[in-house]
């Protein structure tokens, strides 16, 4: 079962809110059941370790795969920027399917090595 701890959480809050409006709509006994199976669950769901698939090292060498992309009336490219230090951006060229690797945020234009197509050109 993957994101196991998300879904105890998840469950949690559902039963927790489903046992209060059964609460106040009067099934007490129904809403009182359901509201500490929520209590549990939320407990259970806080005491799970949360599993990576990936190791830190490999969540920072991370590059997509190198592959085309369909023209869709222009030329089509991918860039992923990393959200954590140091800041890391892999643009992959569709036309090629060759990768780039950047360092910092997306740049203002670009130009695929591979092929030399001028992927994007945003003026300021």
């Amino acid at each position: 079962m993957q994101n196991a701890k998300e879904n105890f959480l998840i469950a949690a809050i559902i039963c927790i809110v489903t046992g209060a409006f059964l609460s106040v709509g009067g099934l007490y006994a129904m809403g009182g059941t359901i509201g500490i199976s929520g209590i549990v669950l939320f407990l259970v769901g806080m005491t799970m370790t949360s599993q990576r698939s990936m190791t830190p090292e490999e969540i920072e060498h991370w590059q997509p795969s190198a592959e085309k992309m369909p023209d869709a009336g222009r030329v089509m490219f991918r860039v992923d920027v990393t959200l954590d230090e140091p800041i890391r951006s892999t643009i992959l060229c569709g036309p090629c399917g060759h990768i780039t690797a950047v360092d910092g945020p997306k740049p203002v234009a670009f130009q695929c090595p591979k092929c030399e197509r001028t992927l994007w050109d945003e003026e300021e």
